[in-house]
């Protein structure tokens, strides 16, 4: 089983940036794909960012591609989400989720953190 704890949220203006962090307790860490996700007020969770676990692979939303980073370090069980020339639109509740697949869909991720909040003013 994996526990995971996002952090690094908050409130920054548009053109800011932020770096989410995703905490994973267990041993197995590296054995996950892991993704981040948002969720917008009254709109469905949405995929973001996904890293295999070799980190060799990523995919992004087309929205965050030139902006967003996904990145992990294995060693210390910690997933990463750089996001850079934020946008009010990136507004949400950011999570971060494993899955034993390399996958976008939010259904085959098994493990989600209680997620994060990323307010961007215009």
């Amino acid at each position: 089983q994996v526990q995971l704890v996002e952090s690094g949220g908050g409130l920054v203006q548009a053109g800011g940036s932020l770096r989410l962090s995703c905490a994973a307790s267990g041993r197995t860490f590296s054995r996950y794909t892991m993704g981040w996700f948002r969720q917008a007020p009254g709109k469905d969770r949405e995929f973001v960012a996904t890293i295999s676990w070799g980190a060799g692979n990523t995919d992004y939303t087309d929205s965050v591609k030139g902006r967003f980073t996904i990145s992990r370090d294995n060693a210390n069980n910690t997933a990463y989400l750089q996001m850079n020339s934020l946008k009010p639109e990136d507004t949400a509740v950011y999570y971060c989720a494993a899955s034993v697949i390399a996958t976008i869909s939010r259904y085959q991720y098994r493990y989600w953190g209680r997620g994060t909040q990323v307010t961007v003013s215009s």
